[in-house]
């Protein structure tokens, strides 16, 4: 009877065993889990720029876990893991025996595998149904998972502290190492933290931690992983665990903006925890670049326009308010590099302030002479002579550490956008939005529509020249008037100089930026030819005033639409396509995206036609080889002898620009290439107002200083001129060819077909090639003139 009720005890114990078997998820998931790792954004050249996700996660393999770190674990959560089939008999009779001593489920003998079946298929809530669960799952996990497998998911799963999931995360949050660079007693310590990761906390409780890492090397000191020698020097070691932030290796969190936007209209929610990893285009060089180019030329700007005076004053200093300050100072944010500080004590040219830090620094002459008071409407006092001129105890100030030591900042009221692209590919190389992205996530250099003021002219004159004008070609600068409707009142345009200079070369109205050459010529090619022309450049027709302020740049246009369609002159005449991710990899690496944009193909002419192959890749032409070859001489004009010839300063003779300034100095603009690199710089503020300065003073800065960087130790580079132009010797005056009696002959380049006639017959054609509303027509026949 006895063996009987054993029996069927045993087939029931068997059933029942087999039946809840199949009632457990499938196991096998694990063997290709994907963990939930945060997205990463990169450079174009690998460096770290952004990491979006709730929890902090850096996968690893068994193999690149040190081996004491993985003896720490077994020690303290699991001394015979690598001997039992996933559920310890010895630790499931203890956690019993527990229950029946205390009435509390405090000890529950899991092993590292029933750890495992939790932390993947079970809610943390204790009874004892999923007690049940958990020990069937181990069972099962044992039997198709190698142990080592086992392992290394638990190693990578724990939760242990401060969002730090897995040891590869928890050695960067608390040491900020990697594992192989940990120390015995630091891998002790992680190894201590599954118990109880915010109690034990080595940042939150020091003590209790200390105590916790010394029972985990005292375990594994009794279980001879560690000798005594060994064992003793580890637990003397202090506590040497802080908080590491995720140091990013280059700053670009405009472009790593844009690249999350995008990853989560491509993969939802998804797109924080599965892993990604995107590539961006920009490089860290040209980046690093930018990022300085904008702070400086921003700082300098304004601090032209005087010193707006403390944000605070917080009294009288005294070695009681100190400890206060101090605090109260940590609590100010950092805004691109600009710390804030208090001011302790003035000396006649210097004074001490204190930072957050706690360190006590000097400002010097050097750093504070700048700092007249601004009175607005760009009036300022009297320079100051004192250090109390400027500063006085107490008051709450930005400082900046140069290389010439501290100086008194301010955040700037102005701001400013930078972006460079390739002209080949459109890849963007690098991305500012402004002065720093915590004050302000509005990228102005995608989104700010501004007017471009003179940097929108080469777009016009390019349309002229597409058909029939000349470089040569005379435009009359003189007095005005248009009656417009969308005015008030008569338009009566005029140069920044208030002054006319009678008959000008096409190529000397751009040089000098000459607005009433801009808008005769505007009108003699014809406003609605001008402004479909212009559009092929990418821009929105919307933003483009069907009228002749258009000559001015009074269309609405962001940095980047003007980067584009500058990369159409630097290329040889193509609409590339911006972008900014060249490739998305997987968890595991493999690539789920990889751009292959359309390029141009600045050699590719009628005598060097493209490839088959080629011509597939290649981006929509929209001007001719020769126009744009004509621009580009044109706007390097404008850097030798015209608005933009600061740029000389960068030692090349291959660059091209055009600077740019709108109506009141409201926005300063310089956009400048060669044929490597196309780079926007403006500089204006958010709320509309005067800059008081033009944009070769505000803008053109900026550019040198990212250009001077981005170029350096490069090849010069040029688009190589095309056929069908020739090079012919004029009168500079009259833009004739030449004679003997030209006291100002000048050579200047023309496509073959509109290159003027021989100078007696011209003349007495076009009365001395001056070209007005009156006597040119819009018809293309009129080109045999030129």
């Amino acid at each position: 009877m006895a063996t009987t009720v054993l029996l069927l005890g045993g087939i029931i114990l068997v059933a029942g065993y087999y039946y809840l078997d199949k009632q457990l998820p499938d196991v096998a998931v694990l063997k290709n889990v994907q963990f939930q790792v945060p997205l990463r954004i990169y450079t174009n050249d690998g460096k770290l720029i952004a990491e979006y996700g709730e929890k902090r996660r850096i996968p690893v393999s068994l193999d690149e876990v040190p081996k004491p770190m993985i003896q720490a674990f077994i020690a303290t959560e699991d001394r015979r893991f690598y001997e039992h089939a996933g559920v310890d008999p010895v630790g499931l009779m203890r956690a019993a025996v527990n229950l029946v001593l205390t009435g509390k489920k405090s000890q529950g003998g899991s092993t590292i595998t029933m750890q495992v079946a939790r932390n993947f298929f079970l809610t943390r809530k204790k009874t004892y149904s999923r007690k049940l669960h958990e020990i069937m799952l181990a069972l099962k996990i044992n039997r198709e998972l190698s142990k080592d497998k086992i392992l290394e998911l638990y190693l990578n799963k724990i939760y242990l502290g401060n969002r730090a999931y897995g040891v590869g995360a928890a050695a960067r949050v608390y040491y900020g190492k990697t594992l192989n660079q940990l120390t015995l007693p630091q891998m002790a310590m992680i190894a201590g933290l599954p118990k109880a990761p915010s109690a034990l906390n080595p940042l939150a409780n020091p003590k209790a931690a200390k105590d916790r890492r010394n029972h985990v090397l005292e375990r594994m000191y009794e279980q001879h992983y560690i000798n005594k020698t060994t064992y003793e020097q580890a637990i003397n070691t202090p506590i040497t665990a802080s908080f590491h932030q995720l140091t990013m290796q280059v700053q670009a969190p405009y472009i790593a903006e844009m690249a999350r936007d995008t990853m989560v209209a491509l993969f939802g929610e998804k797109a924080y925890t599965e892993g990604f990893k995107v590539y961006t285009t920009v490089t860290s060089q040209q980046q690093i670049a930018a990022n300085k180019s904008l702070h400086d030329a921003l700082l300098a700007y304004d601090q032209r326009h005087g010193y707006r005076g403390p944000d605070a004053n917080w009294g009288t200093p005294s070695p009681q308010t100190l400890p206060k300050w101090q605090k109260q100072l940590s609590t100010i944010p950092v805004y691109n590099l600009l710390l804030p500080a208090v001011v302790t004590k003035v000396n006649e040219q210097d004074a001490l302030v204190l930072l957050a830090d706690g360190q006590t620094v000097d400002i010097p002459w050097q750093g504070l002479s700048w700092a007249r008071r601004a009175l607005g409407n760009n009036l300022f006092r009297t320079r100051p002579k004192l250090a109390s001129d400027v500063l006085k105890p107490g008051d709450v100030i930005r400082v900046e550490a140069t290389q010439k030591g501290w100086r008194l900042s301010q955040i700037p009221e102005a701001e400013a956008a930078l972006v460079a692209l390739q002209p080949d590919t459109g890849a963007i190389t690098a991305i500012v939005g402004g002065f720093d992205f915590k004050l302000s996530k509005f990228n102005r250099a995608t989104q700010a529509e501004r007017q471009a003021g003179s940097s929108f002219k080469p777009f016009v004159y390019s349309a002229a020249l597409a058909k029939g004008y000349t470089l040569a070609t005379i435009i009359n600068d003189a007095p005005v008037v248009y009656n417009d409707p969308s005015q008030e009142n008569l338009w009566r345009p005029q140069n920044d100089t208030r002054k006319f200079y009678g008959p000008t070369r096409l190529r000397v109205g751009l040089i000098k930026s000459r607005n009433l050459v801009s808008i005769r010529l505007l009108e003699s090619v014809g406003v609605d030819y001008a402004v479909n022309y212009v559009s092929q450049f990418g821009f929105n027709s919307n933003n483009l005033p069907h009228s002749l302020s258009i000559a001015l740049g009074t269309g609405n246009v962001t940095p980047l639409e003007m980067a584009r369609g500058y990369a159409t002159f630097a290329n040889g005449g193509y609409r590339i396509t911006p972008y900014f991710i060249s490739e998305i990899d997987d968890s595991r690496d493999n690539v789920l995206f990889k751009a292959h944009p359309k390029i141009a193909c600045p050699g590719c002419n009628s005598s060097h036609p493209p490839s088959p192959e080629l011509a597939a890749q290649l981006a929509p032409r929209i001007i001719s080889p020769q126009v744009a070859y004509l621009m580009t001489s044109a706007m390097k004009s404008v850097i030798d002898k015209g608005t933009g010839r600061a740029a000389l300063n960068l030692d090349r003779t291959d660059l091209a620009g055009k600077t740019g300034t709108t109506n009141n100095q409201v926005d300063a603009w310089f956009g400048g290439f060669n044929s490597d690199v196309v780079t926007i710089a403006w500089l204006g503020f958010d709320q509309p107002r005067s800059l008081y300065e033009y944009g070769s003073q505000a803008a053109l800065p900026m550019w040198m200083d990212f250009m001077s960087q981005a170029l350096a130790n490069k090849p010069e580079a040029s688009m190589p001129e095309p056929p069908g132009l020739i090079a012919m010797r004029i009168d500079g005056e009259t833009g004739l060819p030449a004679n003997v009696n030209s006291k100002d002959s000048i050579f200047e380049t023309f496509r073959q077909q509109y290159a003027p006639q021989k100078a007696s017959s011209y003349a007495q054609s076009t009365n001395n090639q001056t070209v007005t509303a009156d006597n040119l027509n819009n018809d293309n026949d009129t080109n045999q003139l030129f």
